[in-house]
Protein backbone atom coordinates (compact mmCIF):
# COMPACT_ATOMS: atom_id res chain seq x y z
CA UNK A 1 0.00 0.00 0.00
CA UNK A 2 1.29 3.45 -0.91
CA UNK A 3 2.47 5.82 1.80
CA UNK A 4 1.37 8.82 -0.27
CA UNK A 5 -2.10 9.88 -1.35
CA UNK A 6 -1.76 8.38 -4.84
CA UNK A 7 -5.06 8.28 -6.77
CA UNK A 8 -6.06 4.87 -8.12
CA UNK A 9 -6.89 4.22 -11.76
CA UNK A 10 -4.09 6.35 -13.20
CA UNK A 11 -2.05 4.59 -15.86
CA UNK A 12 1.37 5.08 -17.37
CA UNK A 13 4.23 7.12 -15.89
CA UNK A 14 1.85 9.11 -13.66
CA UNK A 15 0.30 6.15 -11.83
CA UNK A 16 2.66 6.55 -8.83
CA UNK A 17 2.37 10.35 -8.63
CA UNK A 18 0.46 12.31 -5.99
CA UNK A 19 -1.65 14.21 -8.53
CA UNK A 20 -3.40 16.51 -6.01
CA UNK A 21 0.01 17.68 -4.77
CA UNK A 22 1.24 18.08 -8.33
CA UNK A 23 -1.87 20.09 -9.19
CA UNK A 24 -1.50 22.41 -6.19
CA UNK A 25 2.17 23.15 -6.74
CA UNK A 26 1.98 23.44 -10.53
CA UNK A 27 -1.09 25.63 -10.08
CA UNK A 28 0.94 27.94 -7.86
CA UNK A 29 3.54 28.38 -10.60
CA UNK A 30 0.85 29.22 -13.11
CA UNK A 31 -0.96 31.65 -10.77
CA UNK A 32 2.24 33.46 -9.76
CA UNK A 33 3.27 33.89 -13.38
CA UNK A 34 -0.20 35.11 -14.40
CA UNK A 35 -0.24 37.68 -11.58
CA UNK A 36 3.26 38.86 -12.52
CA UNK A 37 2.23 39.34 -16.15
CA UNK A 38 -1.17 40.89 -15.38
CA UNK A 39 -0.23 43.27 -12.56
CA UNK A 40 3.34 43.09 -11.29
CA UNK A 41 2.89 46.22 -9.17
CA UNK A 42 0.03 44.68 -7.20
CA UNK A 43 1.87 41.38 -6.81
CA UNK A 44 4.94 43.25 -5.61
CA UNK A 45 2.91 45.17 -3.04
CA UNK A 46 1.36 41.95 -1.71
CA UNK A 47 4.73 40.23 -1.43
CA UNK A 48 6.38 43.26 0.20
CA UNK A 49 3.62 43.35 2.82
CA UNK A 50 3.87 39.60 3.43
CA UNK A 51 7.66 39.85 3.63
CA UNK A 52 7.50 42.62 6.22
CA UNK A 53 4.95 40.75 8.38
CA UNK A 54 6.89 37.48 8.17
CA UNK A 55 10.21 39.11 9.06
CA UNK A 56 8.70 41.07 11.95
CA UNK A 57 6.70 38.26 13.58
CA UNK A 58 8.88 35.24 12.83
CA UNK A 59 12.37 36.73 12.68
CA UNK A 60 13.19 36.04 16.34
CA UNK A 61 11.72 32.53 16.13
CA UNK A 62 13.91 31.77 13.12
CA UNK A 63 17.00 33.00 14.94
CA UNK A 64 16.19 30.70 17.88
CA UNK A 65 15.34 27.77 15.58
CA UNK A 66 18.63 27.94 13.68
CA UNK A 67 20.70 28.32 16.84
CA UNK A 68 18.88 25.44 18.55
CA UNK A 69 19.31 23.23 15.46
CA UNK A 70 23.07 23.77 15.46
CA UNK A 71 23.36 23.27 19.24
CA UNK A 72 21.40 20.00 19.18
CA UNK A 73 23.40 18.82 16.16
CA UNK A 74 26.61 19.27 18.17
CA UNK A 75 25.06 17.30 21.06
CA UNK A 76 24.17 14.44 18.70
CA UNK A 77 27.81 14.11 17.68
CA UNK A 78 28.65 12.79 21.14
CA UNK A 79 25.74 10.37 21.48
CA UNK A 80 26.50 6.64 20.89
CA UNK A 81 23.67 6.35 18.37
CA UNK A 82 25.42 8.79 16.03
CA UNK A 83 27.84 6.05 15.05
CA UNK A 84 25.11 3.79 13.64
CA UNK A 85 24.96 3.49 9.85
CA UNK A 86 21.67 4.58 8.32
CA UNK A 87 19.76 3.74 5.18
CA UNK A 88 19.92 -0.04 5.31
CA UNK A 89 23.37 -0.23 3.71
CA UNK A 90 26.62 -1.31 5.34
CA UNK A 91 28.72 0.41 2.68
CA UNK A 92 27.94 3.94 1.43
CA UNK A 93 26.29 4.21 -1.96
CA UNK A 94 28.74 6.92 -3.06
CA UNK A 95 32.40 7.56 -2.31
CA UNK A 96 33.19 10.28 0.22
CA UNK A 97 34.27 12.66 -2.54
CA UNK A 98 31.12 12.02 -4.61
CA UNK A 99 28.92 12.36 -1.53
CA UNK A 100 30.51 15.58 -0.30
CA UNK A 101 30.60 17.06 -3.81
CA UNK A 102 26.88 16.49 -4.39
CA UNK A 103 25.93 18.02 -1.04
CA UNK A 104 28.33 20.97 -1.16
CA UNK A 105 27.54 22.07 -4.70
CA UNK A 106 23.79 21.57 -4.33
CA UNK A 107 23.52 23.57 -1.14
CA UNK A 108 25.85 26.40 -2.19
CA UNK A 109 23.88 27.11 -5.39
CA UNK A 110 24.35 30.53 -7.00
CA UNK A 111 25.34 32.04 -3.68
CA UNK A 112 28.67 30.33 -4.00
CA UNK A 113 29.90 32.89 -6.50
CA UNK A 114 27.94 36.14 -6.72
CA UNK A 115 27.13 36.46 -3.02
CA UNK A 116 30.69 35.46 -2.18
CA UNK A 117 31.85 38.42 -4.24
CA UNK A 118 29.23 40.91 -3.09
CA UNK A 119 28.43 40.34 0.56
CA UNK A 120 31.88 40.79 2.18
CA UNK A 121 32.48 44.03 0.25
CA UNK A 122 28.98 45.24 1.16
CA UNK A 123 29.69 44.82 4.87
CA UNK A 124 33.17 46.31 4.45
CA UNK A 125 31.70 49.45 2.89
CA UNK A 126 28.76 49.70 5.31
CA UNK A 127 29.48 48.35 8.79
CA UNK A 128 26.73 46.01 10.09
CA UNK A 129 24.77 47.35 13.09
CA UNK A 130 26.14 44.72 15.49
CA UNK A 131 29.64 46.12 14.99
CA UNK A 132 28.62 49.79 15.02
CA UNK A 133 31.18 51.80 16.94
CA UNK A 134 34.01 49.35 16.25
CA UNK A 135 37.40 50.49 15.05
CA UNK A 136 37.26 52.18 11.65
CA UNK A 137 40.73 51.16 10.51
CA UNK A 138 40.68 49.27 7.18
CA UNK A 139 41.90 45.97 8.63
CA UNK A 140 39.19 45.92 11.30
CA UNK A 141 36.53 46.78 8.73
CA UNK A 142 37.77 43.96 6.48
CA UNK A 143 37.57 41.49 9.36
CA UNK A 144 34.06 42.68 10.23
CA UNK A 145 32.91 42.36 6.62
CA UNK A 146 34.07 38.77 6.44
CA UNK A 147 32.74 37.82 9.89
CA UNK A 148 29.24 39.05 9.03
CA UNK A 149 29.28 37.08 5.76
CA UNK A 150 30.42 34.02 7.72
CA UNK A 151 27.36 34.29 9.95
CA UNK A 152 25.00 34.23 6.98
CA UNK A 153 26.75 31.38 5.15
CA UNK A 154 28.26 29.48 8.05
CA UNK A 155 27.34 27.02 10.79
CA UNK A 156 23.72 28.13 11.33
CA UNK A 157 22.82 28.19 7.64
CA UNK A 158 24.27 24.77 6.90
CA UNK A 159 22.86 23.06 9.99
CA UNK A 160 19.25 23.97 9.13
CA UNK A 161 19.68 22.37 5.71
CA UNK A 162 19.64 18.85 7.07
CA UNK A 163 21.59 18.10 10.23
CA UNK A 164 18.54 17.05 12.27
CA UNK A 165 15.92 16.55 9.58
CA UNK A 166 18.14 14.09 7.69
CA UNK A 167 18.33 11.96 10.83
CA UNK A 168 14.54 11.88 10.95
CA UNK A 169 13.96 11.19 7.27
CA UNK A 170 16.53 8.42 7.06
CA UNK A 171 15.07 6.70 10.13
CA UNK A 172 11.43 7.01 9.14
CA UNK A 173 11.95 6.23 5.46
CA UNK A 174 14.56 3.46 5.47
CA UNK A 175 13.65 1.87 8.82
CA UNK A 176 9.91 2.51 9.01
CA UNK A 177 8.89 2.71 5.34
CA UNK A 178 7.37 6.20 5.53
CA UNK A 179 7.62 8.44 2.45
CA UNK A 180 10.74 10.43 1.68
CA UNK A 181 8.70 13.64 1.77
CA UNK A 182 8.34 16.74 4.00
CA UNK A 183 5.12 15.35 5.56
CA UNK A 184 7.20 12.71 7.35
CA UNK A 185 8.80 15.46 9.47
CA UNK A 186 5.37 15.98 11.08
CA UNK A 187 4.90 12.29 11.92
CA UNK A 188 6.09 12.73 15.56
CA UNK A 189 3.27 15.26 16.12
CA UNK A 190 0.36 14.01 14.01
CA UNK A 191 1.15 10.34 13.48
CA UNK A 192 -0.65 8.70 10.54
CA UNK A 193 -2.61 11.92 9.90
CA UNK A 194 0.64 13.52 8.74
CA UNK A 195 1.13 10.79 6.14
CA UNK A 196 -2.43 10.46 4.81
CA UNK A 197 -4.77 13.40 4.27
CA UNK A 198 -4.70 17.14 4.02
CA UNK A 199 -2.04 17.79 6.68
CA UNK A 200 0.57 15.92 4.71
CA UNK A 201 -0.51 17.41 1.40
CA UNK A 202 -0.37 20.93 2.85
CA UNK A 203 3.10 20.31 4.34
CA UNK A 204 4.45 18.92 1.09
CA UNK A 205 2.89 21.73 -0.96
CA UNK A 206 4.39 24.46 1.24
CA UNK A 207 7.86 22.91 1.01
CA UNK A 208 7.69 22.34 -2.74
CA UNK A 209 6.47 25.89 -3.37
CA UNK A 210 9.24 27.27 -1.14
CA UNK A 211 11.97 25.39 -2.95
CA UNK A 212 10.53 26.26 -6.37
CA UNK A 213 10.65 29.93 -5.39
CA UNK A 214 14.18 29.51 -4.05
CA UNK A 215 15.38 27.71 -7.19
CA UNK A 216 13.63 29.73 -9.89
CA UNK A 217 15.14 32.89 -8.41
CA UNK A 218 18.77 31.76 -8.96
CA UNK A 219 17.86 30.44 -12.44
CA UNK A 220 16.49 33.85 -13.41
CA UNK A 221 19.30 35.75 -11.76
CA UNK A 222 21.83 33.53 -13.51
CA UNK A 223 20.38 34.52 -16.87
CA UNK A 224 20.62 38.20 -15.94
CA UNK A 225 24.09 37.91 -14.45
CA UNK A 226 25.61 35.80 -17.22
CA UNK A 227 24.16 38.15 -19.81
CA UNK A 228 25.80 41.06 -17.99
CA UNK A 229 29.07 39.16 -17.82
CA UNK A 230 29.09 38.17 -21.49
CA UNK A 231 28.35 41.76 -22.43
CA UNK A 232 31.30 42.94 -20.35
CA UNK A 233 33.67 40.25 -21.67
CA UNK A 234 32.59 39.83 -25.28
CA UNK A 235 30.32 42.75 -26.04
CA UNK A 236 27.27 40.53 -26.56
CA UNK A 237 23.99 42.47 -26.17
CA UNK A 238 22.68 42.39 -22.60
CA UNK A 239 19.13 41.76 -23.79
CA UNK A 240 16.19 39.48 -23.13
CA UNK A 241 17.23 37.38 -26.13
CA UNK A 242 20.64 36.70 -24.57
CA UNK A 243 19.14 36.12 -21.14
CA UNK A 244 16.51 33.69 -22.43
CA UNK A 245 19.08 31.80 -24.53
CA UNK A 246 21.29 31.33 -21.48
CA UNK A 247 18.36 30.17 -19.36
CA UNK A 248 17.25 27.69 -22.02
CA UNK A 249 20.81 26.33 -22.17
CA UNK A 250 20.85 26.00 -18.38
CA UNK A 251 17.44 24.28 -18.36
CA UNK A 252 18.59 21.82 -21.00
CA UNK A 253 21.73 20.96 -19.01
CA UNK A 254 20.11 20.46 -15.61
CA UNK A 255 16.99 18.71 -16.96
CA UNK A 256 19.12 16.12 -18.75
CA UNK A 257 21.16 15.75 -15.56
CA UNK A 258 18.01 15.28 -13.43
CA UNK A 259 16.58 12.72 -15.88
CA UNK A 260 19.76 10.63 -15.82
CA UNK A 261 19.54 10.46 -12.02
CA UNK A 262 21.84 10.61 -9.02
CA UNK A 263 24.32 7.97 -10.14
CA UNK A 264 25.11 9.61 -13.48
CA UNK A 265 24.04 13.19 -14.27
CA UNK A 266 23.80 14.78 -10.82
CA UNK A 267 26.91 13.05 -9.50
CA UNK A 268 28.89 13.83 -12.67
CA UNK A 269 27.98 17.52 -12.69
CA UNK A 270 28.66 18.04 -9.00
CA UNK A 271 32.07 16.36 -9.27
CA UNK A 272 33.27 18.63 -12.08
CA UNK A 273 31.68 21.61 -10.35
CA UNK A 274 33.79 20.98 -7.27
CA UNK A 275 36.94 20.33 -9.29
CA UNK A 276 36.58 23.65 -11.14
CA UNK A 277 35.87 25.51 -7.89
CA UNK A 278 38.94 23.96 -6.24
CA UNK A 279 41.12 24.87 -9.22
CA UNK A 280 40.01 28.51 -9.09
CA UNK A 281 40.49 28.55 -5.32
CA UNK A 282 44.09 27.36 -5.61
CA UNK A 283 44.83 29.81 -8.44
CA UNK A 284 43.58 32.84 -6.52
CA UNK A 285 45.29 31.71 -3.34
CA UNK A 286 48.61 31.42 -5.17
CA UNK A 287 48.41 34.39 -7.53
CA UNK A 288 46.04 36.70 -5.66
CA UNK A 289 46.57 38.61 -2.40
CA UNK A 290 47.62 35.46 -0.51
CA UNK A 291 48.49 37.08 2.81
CA UNK A 292 45.31 39.18 2.84
CA UNK A 293 43.23 36.06 2.16
CA UNK A 294 44.83 33.99 4.92
CA UNK A 295 44.88 36.76 7.51
CA UNK A 296 41.32 37.73 6.57
CA UNK A 297 40.07 34.17 6.99
CA UNK A 298 41.61 33.57 10.40
CA UNK A 299 40.83 37.09 11.61
CA UNK A 300 37.23 36.92 10.36
CA UNK A 301 36.75 33.41 11.75
CA UNK A 302 38.09 34.46 15.14
CA UNK A 303 35.77 37.48 15.29
CA UNK A 304 32.85 35.35 14.11
CA UNK A 305 33.40 32.69 16.78
CA UNK A 306 34.07 35.26 19.51
CA UNK A 307 30.77 37.05 18.78
CA UNK A 308 28.83 34.01 17.56
CA UNK A 309 25.92 34.10 20.01
CA UNK A 310 25.66 37.89 19.94
CA UNK A 311 25.56 38.00 16.14
CA UNK A 312 23.14 35.08 15.94
CA UNK A 313 20.62 36.74 18.29
CA UNK A 314 21.24 40.36 17.33
CA UNK A 315 17.94 42.25 17.06
CA UNK A 316 19.14 45.84 16.95
CA UNK A 317 16.22 48.24 17.35
CA UNK A 318 13.70 45.57 16.32
CA UNK A 319 13.11 44.21 19.82
CA UNK A 320 10.85 41.16 19.89
CA UNK A 321 8.42 42.02 17.08
CA UNK A 322 9.48 45.44 15.83
CA UNK A 323 10.40 46.45 12.30
CA UNK A 324 13.55 44.46 11.51
CA UNK A 325 15.13 47.12 9.27
CA UNK A 326 18.69 46.06 8.34
CA UNK A 327 18.09 42.66 9.94
CA UNK A 328 15.14 41.97 7.65
CA UNK A 329 17.10 42.61 4.47
CA UNK A 330 20.11 40.63 5.58
CA UNK A 331 20.02 38.04 8.38
CA UNK A 332 16.28 37.36 8.47
CA UNK A 333 16.15 37.26 4.67
CA UNK A 334 18.89 34.64 4.56
CA UNK A 335 17.30 32.63 7.36
CA UNK A 336 14.00 32.62 5.51
CA UNK A 337 15.76 31.57 2.31
CA UNK A 338 17.60 28.66 3.94
CA UNK A 339 14.57 27.58 5.97
CA UNK A 340 12.53 27.43 2.78
CA UNK A 341 15.06 25.02 1.34
CA UNK A 342 15.42 23.00 4.58
CA UNK A 343 13.03 20.02 4.15
CA UNK A 344 13.76 19.43 0.47
CA UNK A 345 17.50 19.66 1.00
CA UNK A 346 17.13 17.13 3.82
CA UNK A 347 15.41 14.78 1.36
CA UNK A 348 18.36 15.14 -0.99
CA UNK A 349 20.92 14.58 1.77
CA UNK A 350 18.97 11.54 3.02
CA UNK A 351 18.84 10.11 -0.49
CA UNK A 352 22.60 10.38 -1.13
CA UNK A 353 23.73 9.44 2.41
CA UNK A 354 22.70 5.77 2.64
CA UNK A 355 25.40 3.84 4.48
CA UNK A 356 26.58 6.96 6.33
CA UNK A 357 26.26 7.59 10.05
CA UNK A 358 24.54 10.50 11.75
CA UNK A 359 27.94 11.64 12.92
CA UNK A 360 29.35 11.77 9.38
CA UNK A 361 26.31 13.68 8.09
CA UNK A 362 26.38 16.22 10.93
CA UNK A 363 30.14 16.72 10.70
CA UNK A 364 29.88 17.46 6.99
CA UNK A 365 26.82 19.71 7.20
CA UNK A 366 27.40 21.53 10.47
CA UNK A 367 31.20 21.76 10.69
CA UNK A 368 33.23 21.06 7.55
CA UNK A 369 30.90 22.54 4.90
CA UNK A 370 30.53 25.88 6.77
CA UNK A 371 34.30 26.20 7.22
CA UNK A 372 34.93 25.41 3.54
CA UNK A 373 32.21 27.89 2.54
CA UNK A 374 33.70 30.61 4.75
CA UNK A 375 37.13 30.05 3.24
CA UNK A 376 35.62 30.19 -0.25
CA UNK A 377 33.94 33.49 0.62
CA UNK A 378 37.33 34.77 1.78
CA UNK A 379 39.00 33.68 -1.46
CA UNK A 380 36.54 35.76 -3.53
CA UNK A 381 35.18 38.40 -1.16
CA UNK A 382 38.42 38.79 0.78
CA UNK A 383 40.27 39.34 -2.49
CA UNK A 384 37.73 42.01 -3.36
CA UNK A 385 38.28 43.77 -0.04
CA UNK A 386 42.07 43.63 -0.48
CA UNK A 387 41.77 45.13 -3.97
CA UNK A 388 39.46 47.84 -2.65
CA UNK A 389 41.90 48.70 0.14
CA UNK A 390 44.76 48.95 -2.36
CA UNK A 391 42.79 51.12 -4.82
CA UNK A 392 39.59 52.61 -3.31
CA UNK A 393 36.73 52.47 -5.78
CA UNK A 394 38.05 49.63 -7.92
CA UNK A 395 35.44 47.22 -6.48
CA UNK A 396 32.99 49.53 -4.69
CA UNK A 397 32.51 51.60 -7.86
CA UNK A 398 31.21 48.78 -10.07
CA UNK A 399 29.38 47.30 -7.07
CA UNK A 400 27.39 50.51 -6.45
CA UNK A 401 23.66 49.82 -6.47
CA UNK A 402 24.31 46.28 -5.23
CA UNK A 403 25.45 45.05 -8.64
CA UNK A 404 26.59 41.52 -7.78
CA UNK A 405 27.88 40.46 -11.22
CA UNK A 406 29.77 43.73 -11.58
CA UNK A 407 31.47 43.11 -8.23
CA UNK A 408 32.50 39.61 -9.31
CA UNK A 409 33.92 40.78 -12.64
CA UNK A 410 35.70 43.69 -10.97
CA UNK A 411 37.45 41.19 -8.67
CA UNK A 412 38.32 38.57 -11.29
CA UNK A 413 39.43 41.06 -13.95
CA UNK A 414 42.02 42.48 -11.56
CA UNK A 415 43.68 39.09 -11.12
CA UNK A 416 46.39 37.63 -13.37
CA UNK A 417 44.82 36.18 -16.55
CA UNK A 418 41.76 38.20 -15.57
CA UNK A 419 39.78 37.53 -18.74
CA UNK A 420 40.12 33.76 -18.48
CA UNK A 421 39.46 33.76 -14.74
CA UNK A 422 36.33 35.88 -15.26
CA UNK A 423 35.07 33.50 -17.94
CA UNK A 424 35.72 30.43 -15.75
CA UNK A 425 33.83 32.02 -12.85
CA UNK A 426 30.81 32.54 -15.10
CA UNK A 427 31.03 28.88 -16.13
CA UNK A 428 31.35 27.90 -12.46
CA UNK A 429 28.23 29.88 -11.59
CA UNK A 430 26.27 28.05 -14.27
CA UNK A 431 27.53 24.74 -12.83
CA UNK A 432 26.49 25.74 -9.31
CA UNK A 433 22.96 26.74 -10.32
CA UNK A 434 22.60 23.73 -12.64
CA UNK A 435 23.64 21.36 -9.87
CA UNK A 436 21.10 22.85 -7.48
CA UNK A 437 18.36 22.90 -10.10
CA UNK A 438 18.80 19.29 -11.19
CA UNK A 439 18.92 18.13 -7.57
CA UNK A 440 15.79 20.08 -6.69
CA UNK A 441 13.96 18.78 -9.78
CA UNK A 442 14.82 15.31 -8.54
CA UNK A 443 13.78 15.78 -4.90
CA UNK A 444 10.56 17.66 -5.76
CA UNK A 445 9.63 14.69 -7.93
CA UNK A 446 10.66 12.28 -5.18
CA UNK A 447 8.45 14.02 -2.62
CA UNK A 448 5.33 13.44 -4.74
CA UNK A 449 6.11 9.93 -5.96
CA UNK A 450 5.66 6.45 -4.55
CA UNK A 451 9.17 5.12 -5.09
CA UNK A 452 11.78 6.41 -7.53
CA UNK A 453 10.34 9.41 -9.45
CA UNK A 454 9.53 8.89 -13.12
CA UNK A 455 11.49 10.52 -15.93
CA UNK A 456 8.50 12.58 -17.19
CA UNK A 457 7.91 14.04 -13.72
CA UNK A 458 11.57 15.01 -13.30
CA UNK A 459 11.57 16.56 -16.76
CA UNK A 460 8.35 18.44 -15.99
CA UNK A 461 9.77 20.14 -12.91
CA UNK A 462 13.05 20.98 -14.63
CA UNK A 463 11.30 22.61 -17.56
CA UNK A 464 8.57 24.24 -15.41
CA UNK A 465 11.10 26.10 -13.25
CA UNK A 466 12.96 27.32 -16.34
CA UNK A 467 9.75 28.51 -18.02
CA UNK A 468 8.74 30.32 -14.83
CA UNK A 469 12.11 32.11 -14.78
CA UNK A 470 11.69 33.15 -18.43
CA UNK A 471 8.19 34.51 -17.83
CA UNK A 472 9.28 36.51 -14.80
CA UNK A 473 12.29 37.97 -16.60
CA UNK A 474 10.05 38.96 -19.48
CA UNK A 475 7.98 41.05 -17.05
CA UNK A 476 11.21 42.85 -15.97
CA UNK A 477 13.75 41.92 -13.33
CA UNK A 478 11.19 42.90 -10.70
CA UNK A 479 9.39 39.57 -11.11
CA UNK A 480 12.52 37.62 -10.15
CA UNK A 481 13.22 40.03 -7.27
CA UNK A 482 9.75 39.45 -5.85
CA UNK A 483 10.04 35.69 -6.16
CA UNK A 484 13.22 35.86 -4.08
CA UNK A 485 11.33 37.82 -1.43
CA UNK A 486 8.42 35.39 -1.63
CA UNK A 487 10.54 32.55 -0.26
CA UNK A 488 10.70 34.41 3.07
CA UNK A 489 6.89 34.23 3.21
CA UNK A 490 6.88 30.51 2.41
CA UNK A 491 9.48 30.01 5.16
CA UNK A 492 6.79 30.70 7.77
CA UNK A 493 4.92 27.37 7.42
CA UNK A 494 8.13 25.52 6.51
CA UNK A 495 9.83 26.63 9.72
CA UNK A 496 6.94 25.11 11.69
CA UNK A 497 7.37 21.83 9.81
CA UNK A 498 11.02 21.80 10.90
CA UNK A 499 10.22 22.31 14.58
CA UNK A 500 9.70 18.61 15.57
CA UNK A 501 13.28 17.86 14.51
CA UNK A 502 14.54 19.64 17.64
CA UNK A 503 13.37 16.82 19.90
CA UNK A 504 12.76 13.87 17.61
CA UNK A 505 16.32 13.70 16.24
CA UNK A 506 17.56 13.27 19.82
CA UNK A 507 14.96 10.54 20.49
CA UNK A 508 15.88 8.66 17.31
CA UNK A 509 19.62 8.87 18.01
CA UNK A 510 19.08 7.58 21.54
CA UNK A 511 17.07 4.63 20.22
CA UNK A 512 19.77 3.85 17.67
CA UNK A 513 22.35 3.88 20.46
CA UNK A 514 20.26 1.32 22.34
CA UNK A 515 20.13 -0.90 19.26
CA UNK A 516 16.41 -0.31 18.73
CA UNK A 517 14.61 0.67 15.52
Amino acid sequence: MSNLDIPRGISGAWRRVNLPLLGITAGFILLFCLLAVADLARLSAMIDQGFAISARIFGLYWQILLFATLAISIVLLFMPGSGVKLGGLERPEFTTFQWAAMIMTTLLAGGGVFWAAGEPIAHFISTPPYFAGSSADPQSLATIGLAQAYLHWGFLAWAILGSLTTVMLMHYHYDKGLPLAPRTLLYPVFGARAIHGWIGTAADACCVIAVVAGTVGPIGFLGLQLSYGLNALFGLPDSFATQSTLILLLVTIYTISAITGLERGIQFMSRWNLILAFGLLVFILLFGPTWAILSGFFGGLGLYLENFAGMAFHRGDAGLFGEPGWLGWWTVFFWGWFLGYGPMMAIFVARVSRGRTNRQIILLLSIFAPLITNFWFTIIGGTGIALEQAAPGVISGPFEGFNLPAALLAITSNLPAGFLVSLLFLVLTMFFVATTSDSMSYVISTSMSDGEPSTPLRAFWGVAMGVMALILIATSTGGIDKLQSFIVITAVPVSLILLPSLWDAIRITRLLGQGRK
